[in-house]
């Protein structure tokens, strides 16, 4: 078991590495969104993720609202397949952030 951790790679890129599982994720993370207003267009690389659980996908999905909210474009870069095929069974595959290939989504109100 691996904690989440969000590390800032400069141009509005951030690394998240660790395990989005239930156990991997802490309060800090979960607390700490303001580094999802430090840039717009904002990409998350995930490439460095292990494990994925139905939390991973709960967080990646606030990661969402958040940024829509505050109308900042979220790009998702390397989803781990198992984060896909979470996606897939919730029927989120049909969304610009769950795509098969890297997804670029520009925030829209509702």
């Amino acid at each position: 078991m691996s904690t989440v951790s969000v590390t800032d790679r400069g141009g509005g890129v951030f690394a998240v590495s660790g395990d989005l599982t239930f156990t991997g994720i802490d309060k800090k993370i979960i607390k700490s969104l303001t580094f999802l207003t430090s840039a717009n267009p904002l990409t998350l690389d995930l490439s460095q993720v292990g494990n994925t659980d139905s939390a991973g996908l709960a967080l990646v999905i606030e990661w969402i609202k958040y940024t829509r909210e505050r109308q900042i474009e979220l790009k998702l870069r390397k989803l781990p397949k198992q984060l896909l095929t979470l996606a897939k069974l919730s029927g989120l595959d049909q969304t610009c952030y769950f795509a098969e290939s890297d997804s670029n989504c520009k925030s829209q109100e509702n």
